[in-house]
């Protein structure tokens, strides 16, 4: 080997050292921020903590900060409330266009229907928000009189219904990739074998592409939970325990949005306002956490 071979051999080699360094640097950022978000959450709630028990926080109904009472219990029911509801309204919608999308449809429907899935996600969260002050507040308030409710239209119902619109895009875009990856082998093994269409959808499409399905439900709750302008703009924003579906509620993003930008003055709201955002972060990463256990049990019994 001369000279010059052994010059460019060491180059190369140099450049991978540093692109092998960047590599693992990049992977530790990544699993480092989780650990360093938690982290600065709890240091800023550090004061709130100190003063105050956290059964206290997280299992009192008393929301009376010039009094030094801070119970989060309403905003976490109000939290659970419109995110559950939205996603047991968006989970079954995308899933049955998923398999319309990817099974019946013909190629140009497919594909015109992509980028609209695309527009519906790059939407601002405002423009959901004012859509449904304008519509899905009224149609609440129309649904409650004809049960008999006099109600404002405000509610724990309209805020799902536009949270559930708002994550449709996202879960959709996941559930295509999914049934996309699918092997047409399967489909035509089980259609050679006698069974109809739907039978095949039924026992073998939606069969393998459970755990994704659930992947992509875990994510959609994810995503619901961090949703702020649109609910806080429908969800009525009282501080209270719903009763019912047409009934007000006050979610953990929209009480932060609500509050944070005038109460950082004040210390003590200023940390229970940032351990608001820690339970946030700790009910999503246990939502993640089910939902991955979940897939690793369903994997095992396949």
């Amino acid at each position: 080997m001369n000279l010059f071979s052994l010059h460019s051999f060491q180059i190369r080699k140099l450049k991978d050292k540093l692109i092998g360094w960047w590599m693992y640097l990049g992977l530790a950022i990544v699993i480092l921020l989780p650990f360093l978000i938690g982290a600065g959450l709890y240091f800023k709630s550090s004061l709130l903590l100190e003063k105050t028990s956290l059964g206290n926080i997280l299992f009192s109904l008393e929301w009376q900060p010039q009094n030094g009472k801070f119970g989060l219990l309403a905003f976490i029911i109000g939290s659970l409330w419109v995110t559950l509801l939205s996603v047991l309204i968006a989970v079954p919608v995308c899933i049955l266009s998923a398999i319309h999308l990817t099974q019946y449809a013909k190629k140009w429907v497919f594909n015109l229907m992509r980028p609209v899935i695309d527009i519906l996600a790059g939407i601002p969260s405002v423009i959901y928000g004012i859509w449904g002050v304008i519509v899905v507040v009224p149609f609440v308030q129309h649904v409650g009189k004809l049960m008999g409710k006099s109600i404002s239209g405000y509610s724990i119902l309209a805020g799902a219904i536009v949270l559930s619109i708002m994550i449709t895009p996202f879960i959709l875009n996941i559930l295509l990739e999914i049934f996309r990856t699918i092997p047409e082998e399967l489909t035509e093994a089980s259609l050679s074998l006698g069974a109809s269409r739907w039978e095949t959808i039924k026992k073998v499409i939606l069969r393998k592409a459970f755990p994704g399905i659930i992947s992509a439900a875990g994510l959609g709750v994810s995503r619901a939970f961090g949703e702020t302008i649109a609910v806080l703009m429908v969800v009525g924003n009282v501080v209270k325990i719903p009763d019912s579906l047409f009934q007000p509620g006050y979610p953990l993003p929209a009480l932060i949005a609500n509050k944070y930008g005038e109460m950082l003055s004040v210390p003590m709201y200023d940390s229970a306002l940032m351990f608001s955002a820690l339970v946030l972060f700790c009910i999503i990463i246990c939502f993640n956490f089910l939902s991955r256990l979940a897939i690793v049990r369903f994997e095992r019994r396949l």
